[in-house]
């Protein structure tokens, strides 16, 4: 079984925990907002959609604050990482131009491939959810993106995650394939 660490960071509120504890299925899904000191390690287990078999797979899920004074704590979170998921609010401006900080710091810092890489717009709840294009720079608009409202479609969100998990899993195992073939040649 595959054993993935996975990254969620972004701007401050912006749900990543509620994020981390739906998909984790952790309680506390809702109440009033407490920002992250540091960060949260959340494991459990999950199906790897679209992965060999369909495997079952071990996350290790990094819940991260968005607090840009902890940046001197940042290479020691993405060290050994498996993937990155931003998580932003779309409706709010300021959002769609941090989330380029984060791509430069977690993932082009990172040479991650774009499969391992998940941008998810999170729709709080009351909020308009407009599943159109949001104006994203190019570099980022080549990663998957997907809306997430917990309340309306909270299935399709989990799925979307299991399918990411499933290319990040796929990412690993070419990557050991590769590493093994070459120490046979």
């Amino acid at each position: 079984m595959f054993k993935a660490k996975v990254i969620f960071i972004g701007p401050n509120e912006s749900g990543k925990t509620v994020l981390a504890n739906f998909l984790s299925d952790t309680a506390d899904v809702g109440g009033e907002y407490r920002p992250t000191q540091g960060v949260r390690i959340l494991e459990f287990e999950s199906q790897a959609e679209g992965s060999h078999d369909n495997d079952k797979c071990d996350v290790e899920l990094w819940d991260c604050s968005g607090d840009f004074k902890l940046e001197t704590c940042w290479p020691a979170i993405i060290k050994d990482s498996s993937g990155v998921v931003i998580i932003f609010n779309p409706n709010v401006p300021s959002h769609l131009k941090e989330i380029e900080t984060w791509y430069s710091m977690f993932i082009s810092s990172q040479s991650l491939q774009e499969s391992q890489c998940l941008l998810i717009a999170h729709h709080k709840p009351g909020s308009a959810v407009e599943d159109g294009r949001l104006p994203l720079a190019s570099h980022l608009g080549r990663l998957p993106l997907i809306h997430s409202n917990l309340e309306e479609e909270p299935e399709d969100v989990k799925q979307a995650f299991c399918k990411y998990l499933g290319s990040v899993v796929k990412t690993m195992s070419e990557s050991r394939e590769r590493e093994e073939m070459s120490i046979i040649t």
